[in-house]
């Protein structure tokens, strides 16, 4: 499979989960179902680590590698969680999600700052309809 199948793939299941963690908060709090979905991530490592990971793999990874890769998770998976949960059981999923996947922009932005990426006219064009979107959804 490609790297494009793969992406609608992933953006697929990334629009089916925010509907279904907006049914599973309507009578759970935030911090308590972000403890159930860690539960699912909890059951995709034991799995990932039983079938997949190889602990050669592991061995090879440096140190500081795996340190980034832990914090990455830790705010993605676990502090923006957070925010994004209460987002989304006070608002409206149609308007949380997508001002939520505005990521890319500050992506984009830190990108250039900090691995010196090259600004294109695709690019900045790309940003401009996040920016509009996101504006949009806000009237």
């Amino acid at each position: 499979m490609n790297a494009v199948l793969w992406a609608i793939l992933t953006a697929c299941i990334w629009g089916v989960v925010p509907v279904l963690e907006k049914l599973g908060l309507v009578r759970t709090q935030p911090f308590t179902a972000l403890f159930f979905r860690c539960l699912g991530v909890i059951i995709g490592i034991v799995l990932l680590g039983l079938f997949v990971v190889k602990p050669q793999h592991i061995r090879e990874s440096d140190a500081r590698s795996i340190g980034l890769l832990i914090l990455s998770g830790f705010l993605a998976s676990f502090v923006a969680q957070i925010a994004f949960y209460h987002g989304l059981k006070i608002g409206d999923v149609s308007r949380v999600v997508p001002i939520s996947g505005t990521y890319p922009l500050i992506a984009f932005i830190l990108g250039i700052f900090f691995l010196g990426e090259a600004v294109t006219m695709q690019k900045v064009f790309g940003m401009l309809f996040i920016l509009a979107g996101v504006w949009l959804l806000r009237l």
